[in-house]
């Protein structure tokens, strides 16, 4: 038994032996720039450096019940994504080369993990997605302006891919870079393009000299200019002062003759003042004497006239007096004139009124008794319907004196009547009452032969 016991213990720790040794050797720690998403059967765990799980885990082989297990290894480093002569078309369908790198880095590794299997895998999607962007990107813009703006044709890619990037867990960590763009095998677009910038540059260089020397040559132009400005400035200064000390000269000799005429100019002056001055009083005193005998005629002259207006004031009163009395009584008589003519006129006015108002007044009077009695009226239409019958029986028996037209009246009928009968003969409705008696007849064959020896008699009167 105690055999039995120890060999039992002994097995027991070699079990366990086994089983430590198994697990150390099964023990796995994550390097500081991967992350090891680990799947067991019932879920998905992330170890690795700032991971919640921590960076050590135990590598069960996935054969294993219950504790199995799969492993999926990323990098937590920034990893790069090369284009390297990749074929691109611009707007236009114009193919070039172009070389394109991107980093990137996996910031959600448990999605990364559901995506690919590896990480090889993931590369080759990350360089798809890269590819697209680049055509995509590339085909708007024409070869000129990729050429001329690389980085911003950089920032578009990273703005192209960077969406698609977050369903694979994965973000960039810079912009993506267009690093040389080139011709295909056999093409020259790219050269010539850099040809034509290399000689606009050659043209910029050349013009930007060609300016310099013409600076340089107005510059010189102008300071031999000012020099000889200068000179002349000179010149004309010394002239001036020359000019200027002739002229103080000659002022001064001017003025000094000047000066005497005016002395003379100023002792004729006086001498004339002084004759004014004695010709002045002499008038003056003259005009007071002239003055005061002219005050005294108009003097005399204002009494004479004054008495004279008085007594044609007077005379021009009486006259006046008696025409007013005379116009007032002449005014009075024609007014009294002029009542008698307007009274005698308004009683011819009312006389003549009254007289023809008299036969107006009595039609209206006899029309509105001939309206309030309806007998009277029909008595005066039956008056006025035996005259129109006079008269229409008047021009009737005229007309019948000159026609020759004989009237059977029959049935009491008189000769009036049988007459209107035969008018109405030669109305529509008497034609087409003929013509249709005519038709009658045709229709029988003695009526026929009537009607026949009619059309024959006709056109023997019509020939």
């Amino acid at each position: 038994m105690t055999v039995i016991a120890g060999a039992i213990v002994a097995a027991i720790a070699s079990f366990f032996v086994s089983i430590a040794g198994a697990a150390a050797l099964l023990r796995r720690v994550v390097p500081t720039n991967e992350v090891h998403i680990v799947q067991t059967s019932k879920k998905t765990t992330s170890y690795g450096k700032d991971q919640e799980s921590g960076n050590t885990y135990y590598s069960w082989p996935s054969w294993l019940p219950m504790v199995g297990l799969s492993v999926t290894v990323m990098p937590v480093s920034v990893f790069s994504v090369r284009l390297d002569e990749y074929e691109a078309y611009d707007k236009d369908r114009v193919p070039f080369l172009v070389d394109v790198v991107s980093f990137f880095r996996i910031s959600d590794s448990n999605t990364a993990a559901q995506r690919v299997a590896t990480f090889e895998e993931l590369l080759q999607q990350l360089e798809s997605i890269v590819q697209g962007a680049v055509r995509t990107v590339l085909a708007k813009d024409d070869i000129d302006q990729i050429m001329v703006e690389r980085s911003k044709f950089g920032m578009l890619f990273t703005q192209e891919v960077e969406e698609q990037l977050k369903n694979w867990g994965v973000i960039p960590v810079k912009a993506i870079e267009l690093m040389d763009i080139r011709d295909m095998k056999g093409g020259s677009v790219i050269q010539n393009i850099m040809a034509k910038r290399t000689s606009e540059i050659e043209k910029d260089s050349r013009t930007v000299v060609a300016l310099n020397k013409q600076a340089a040559q107005i510059a010189e132009i102008s300071a031999q200019r000012e020099i000889e400005l200068q000179e002349q400035n000179a010149a004309e200064v010394v002239g001036k002062r020359t000019a200027e000390k002739d002229q103080a000269i000659g002022i001064a000799n001017e003025k000094a003759h000047q000066e005497i005429k005016v002395e003379q100019k100023n002792t004729a002056e006086r001498e004339q003042e002084v004759r004014r001055v004695t010709e002045v009083r002499s008038a003056e005193i003259e005009k007071d004497v002239q003055v005061v005998r002219a005050n005294q005629s108009k003097e005399t002259a204002v009494i004479g006239a004054a008495a004279q207006r008085e007594s044609a004031v007077i005379a021009a009163e009486g006259v006046k007096q008696e025409t007013v009395l005379h116009a007032e009584g002449k005014m009075e008589a024609m007014k009294r004139e002029a009542e008698g003519i307007q009274a005698e006129g308004e009683a011819k006015a009312a006389a003549e009124t009254a007289i023809l108002k008299a036969p107006v007044t009595a039609q209206i009077m006899l029309a509105e008794r001939i309206a309030s009695l309806p007998g009277y009226q029909n008595y005066l239409v039956s008056i006025r319907q035996i005259e129109a019958g006079e008269k229409i029986g008047i021009a009737q028996a005229a007309a019948l004196e000159h026609a020759d037209v004989k009237v059977i009246a029959n049935t009491g009928e008189t000769a009036g009547e049988g007459l209107a009968g035969v008018g109405q003969l030669f109305s529509a409705k008497g034609g087409q009452a003929i013509g249709t008696m005519l038709e009658s007849l045709a229709q029988s064959p003695s009526g026929s032969a009537v009607v026949d020896k009619l059309a024959g008699l006709s056109r023997e009167n019509a020939s």
